[in-house]
C-alpha cells in the first residue's frame, strides 16, 4: 500500500494545484518513484489511497497503464482516515492472508524491501517498522530485542503509553515511513473508530503484541515533505544519498 492521501500542506504552494504524490523529482512524480521501487523489489499488487486532488492521481495511473501491474485506488475523498484508518479501509485488498508492505509516498530511500519483508516473516511479528538513528524530537523506544515499547516527544516531554516515564535503557529510533504488517492487525482494529493513526494503534498494543524495528545497514532516506528538501531530493534520486 502507498499512502498518497495527505494534503501536503508543508509543500504549499505546489500542493495548491497538485497532490503531494505528483510533485516531480527529476521529472518523475514521487508516486512513480515509489511504485517503481516496489515493482523492482517484486511487489506487483499495490493499492494507493487518495484524498487531495484524487482524480489527478487516478488519471496519472491510468495514463501509465498502472505501470504494468495491478494497482487499485482506495478512495478517501469523503474523509481522510489517517494512517490506521486508511489501512483498515483497504482491508479488502489484502485478502490472501499474507503480510503486506505500507510505504509513504514522500519517502525516498535505499532500503532493501525484500530484506525487510523476509525479516518480518522470520520474526512473525504484528508489524515490522523501518527505523534509523537520526535527529528528530519524536522517537520510538525499543528494547535490546528491537521490540517496540513506547514513544517520546522530547520537545513536549509527552510519552506513550502515558504511564511510560523512564526511557533509560531503551533505543531511541526514528520511524522511516515504511512498514510491513501482518493481516492480524485487522482483528485488533475492528472496534476502533474509522479514523486513527497507525502509530497510536501500535503503541496501544505494544505490551501484548510483538512489534519490531528493522534497522537497515548503511541506510539512507529522505522525507520529501517540505519545499526546502526538493533540491536535496533531486540529488538523492540522481546519486543515491542525501546531502551530507
Amino acid at each position: 500500500m502507498i499512502f498518497a492521501a495527505g494534503l501536503g500542506t508543508r509543500l504549499k504552494p505546489l500542493t495548491d494545484s497538485i497532490p503531494k504524490a505528483l510533485v516531480p523529482i527529476v521529472g518523475q512524480p514521487l508516486l512513480e518513484h515509489v511504485i517503481l521501487k516496489l515493482k523492482t523489489a517484486g511487489f506487483d499488487e499495490i493499492i494507493v489511497n487518495v484524498h487531495h486532488f484524487p482524480d489527478q492521481i487516478i488519471d496519472f495511473l491510468k495514463a501509465n497503464n498502472n505501470f504494468g501491474i495491478r494497482i487499485e485506488v482506495s478512495d478517501e475523498r469523503d474523509q481522510l482516515l489517517d494512517t490506521g484508518g486508511g489501512i483498515r479501509k483497504a482491508k479488502h485488498f489484502f485478502d490472501d492472508g499474507q503480510p503486506f508492505l505500507v510505504h509513504n509516498v514522500d519517502i525516498l530511500s535505499d532500503v532493501d524491501l525484500q530484506e525487510l519483508f523476509q525479516q518480518h516473516l522470520a520474526a512473525d511479528s504484528l508489524a515490522t517498522l523501518v527505523v534509523s538513528k537520526r535527529d528528530t524530537f519524536r522517537y520510538l523506544l525499543f528494547n535490546n530485542d528491537q521490540r517496540l515499547c513506547g514513544w517520546i516527544n522530547e520537545k513536549t516531554g509527552e510519552t506513550k503509553p502515558i504511564s511510560f516515564d523512564d526511557i533509560s535503557g531503551f533505543n531511541k529510533l526514528a520511524f522511516a515511513g515504511i512498514q510491513v504488517l501482518s493481516p492480524r492487525v485487522f482483528e485488533l482494529m475492528e472496534t476502533l473508530d474509522a479514523k486513527f493513526p497507525i502509530m497510536d494503534f501500535y503503541l496501544s498494543n505494544a505490551q501484548t503484541q510483538v512489534i519490531k524495528g528493522f534497522i537497515p545497514t548503511d541506510f539512507h532516506m529522505l522525507d520529501v515533505g517540505k519545499l526546502n528538501v526538493l533540491d536535496e531530493a533531486e540529488r538523492f534520486v540522481r546519486i543515491g544519498t542525501p546531502n551530507p
